[in-house]
C-alpha cells in the first residue's frame, strides 16, 4: 500500500509539474502591442486611417523575427500600464520612457531609443524651462507622460500652473490660441507633429534639453507585464538582431535625419 501511494504521489507530482510548464510556457505567435496614434513621427495614421511611425515599423520588424503576427491595439496613453496589466495587450510600444517609477509596476524590454525633453512656446519668448521663469504661467503637458511628472513635481509646488491634456491635439490648439503659454514635451515628436508643419509656424523650442533621471528617465523600451520574463528575452533577442543586420539603422533614416539610439 505504501508503495503504492507513493508511486501514485510521484505520478501526481510529474503531471502536475507538466501542466505548470506548458501554463508558463506560450509561443507567442501573436503579440498585441498598445499604442497610442497621436505621437508622430513614432506612431500616427496616414490619411486613409492606417496606423504607421517608427514605433509601428519596429514592433513589425521585432514580429518578423520572432516569426509572430503583430496586432495593434489603440489605448490612451495615461492607461496604458493598466491595460497591459488587465491583459488588453502584450506590450507597450509607444514611445514609453523607462522611469523607476514604472519599473515597480511593468517589465521592460532593453532600450529602443532616447530622445530629449524640450519645452516649446512663441518664437521669440522670454521664457525658459525653469521654475522661476514659468510662475504663474499656465505649461501643457500630457497626462501620463514623464513630462506630466516633470512638471508636477518641480513648477506646479512654485507657482507654475500645470495644466494637463488627454492627447496632445488639444494642446497645441490651446497654444494657438493663447491659453497656453507653453508646453513640456518629447521634442522629437512636438518638432515633427507640431513645430514643422503650418500650424507650430509661430513657435519654437526654448531653453535646452530638460534633464532629470528620476522623473524623465534614461531611454524608451517596450512595456511587457512581469510575469512575461519569456516575452521580454524573446523581443530583447529580436531587438539585437534588428540593430546587428542594420534593419535599425534603416528604419531610423526612413523617419529620423540623427541617431536616437
Amino acid at each position: 500500500m505504501a508503495s503504492f501511494m507513493k508511486k501514485m504521489f510521484v505520478s501526481t507530482t510529474l503531471v502536475l509539474a507538466a501542466v505548470a510548464t506548458n501554463v508558463q510556457a506560450k509561443d507567442w505567435k501573436v503579440i498585441r502591442f498598445g499604442t497610442e496614434s497621436s505621437y508622430a513621427p513614432f506612431e500616427y495614421k496616414t490619411p486613409d486611417g492606417k496606423l504607421t511611425g517608427f514605433d509601428v515599423d519596429l514592433g513589425n520588424a521585432i514580429c518578423a523575427k520572432l516569426k509572430a503576427k503583430c496586432v495593434w491595439v489603440e489605448n490612451s496613453f495615461d492607461g496604458m500600464i493598466p491595460a497591459l496589466k488587465a491583459k488588453k495587450f502584450d506590450g507597450i510600444l509607444s514611445s514609453m520612457t523607462v522611469t523607476d517609477e514604472r519599473a515597480k509596476q511593468i517589465l521592460f524590454s532593453s532600450k529602443i531609443y532616447n530622445t530629449p525633453t524640450r519645452m516649446v512656446a512663441k518664437k521669440g519668448s522670454p521664457l525658459l524651462p525653469t521654475a522661476a521663469s514659468l510662475k504663474g504661467k499656465r505649461v501643457g503637458v500630457q497626462q501620463g507622460t514623464i513630462q506630466e511628472t516633470y512638471a508636477k513635481t518641480y513648477w506646479a509646488t512654485k507657482g507654475v500652473t500645470v495644466v494637463p491634456y488627454p492627447v496632445q491635439d488639444l494642446i497645441y490648439q490651446d497654444m494657438m490660441s493663447g491659453r497656453l503659454d507653453a508646453t513640456l514635451q518629447d521634442a522629437i515628436m512636438v518638432d515633427g507633429a507640431f513645430l514643422k508643419q503650418p500650424k507650430g509656424k509661430n513657435f519654437a523650442f526654448v531653453g535646452g534639453n530638460v534633464v532629470d533621471a528620476k522623473t524623465l528617465g534614461v531611454g524608451a523600451a517596450i512595456g511587457l507585464r512581469k510575469e512575461d520574463a519569456d516575452l521580454k528575452a524573446n523581443i530583447d533577442k529580436a531587438l539585437a538582431a534588428i540593430i546587428a543586420d542594420g534593419t535599425y539603422k534603416k528604419l531610423e533614416k526612413k523617419y529620423f535625419s540623427f541617431n536616437i539610439y
